[in-house]
């Protein structure tokens, strides 16, 4: 019967030589994750806990965290974050040691009324979206500035907030929190922000000349400025055959409504 000898000499000495190695490593882990380690910089949290943390994208950054880090490096302005409520954006400011001023909550409009009542220039088969149609020929629609109706902000929408409505995407106000997905979505750049307070808007987009814009919608915008003349406060200007709304002097009388022969500009 043969025995297994063990030389507990080199089995001692392979022993110490582990537990040295292991030894090293571990103090060179702790070493490079020092110098590895990523401060965490105390403003940023401090700021991230006050942002609403939808994480929408809609100030540009990639989340609420990365955008807080930017402000608390300098890098970003409060106001790229339309979801935060004033009272937020006011503590997210002294915070900063900055000083606040206040800002009026905003939402989003489509500016178009077309849908059905923008002529088309073919039947699209396709993908039902408006990135796919625009991307053949510029959509479906005569006027190149219309609303396609595919519902791509709607699939978009974080909040559930848009719906199509005689072929024309609509934006509910009292759900909508400004994020600006649906801004970035729309392959037509037909959404824009405007105040909460805002009684009127232009739902419109084309620049096109009066005959143009006859040709391709029923309700488009004419550039006949009438609006501009009737507003007794002067708060409409025209600029590329649209109408441009100052809502710090407009008081909602809705007389531009009333007298817009084309109905373009809605009230709210």
């Amino acid at each position: 019967m043969n025995l297994l000898l063990i030389d507990w000499a080199t089995f001692g000495i392979v022993v110490g030589i582990v537990a040295v190695l292991a030894i090293v490593f571990a103090i060179l882990i702790i070493v490079v994750s020092k110098l590895c380690a990523v401060e965490e910089n105390e403003k940023a949290v401090a700021i991230a806990e006050e942002l609403p943390g939808a994480n929408c994208g809609g100030c540009g950054f990639a989340g609420c965290n990365d955008f807080a880090l930017a402000l608390a490096e300098g890098r970003a302005d409060i106001s790229l974050c339309n979801p935060t409520p004033s009272e937020k954006k006011q503590k997210i400011a002294e915070i900063l040691g900055k000083n606040f001023s206040g800002a009026e909550s905003v939402f989003a409009v489509v500016k178009c009324g077309g849908g059905i009542n923008a002529k088309d220039k073919f039947n699209y088969v396709g993908n039902n979206d408006c990135t796919s149609e625009n991307a053949l020929q510029g959509g479906r629609k005569v006027c190149t500035a219309a609303c396609l109706g595919g519902g791509t902000c709607k699939a978009k929408c974080p909040h559930d907030g848009i719906k199509t409505e005689n072929g024309v995407a609509v934006i509910d106000k009292t759900v909508c929190e400004g994020c600006g997905v649906c801004v970035r979505a729309c392959p037509k750049n037909l959404i824009e922000f405007i105040p909460k307070s805002a009684p009127v808007y232009v739902a419109c987009s084309s620049k096109c000349k009066g005959k143009q814009v006859m040709d391709a919608c029923s309700v488009g915008c004419i550039g006949c400025g009438l609006c501009q003349k009737v507003c007794p406060q002067g708060a409409i200007t025209m600029v590329d055959n649209l109408p441009v709304i100052d809502y710090s002097k407009c008081n909602g009388c809705k007389t531009c409504v009333a007298k817009c022969p084309r109905k373009t500009i809605k009230e709210l």
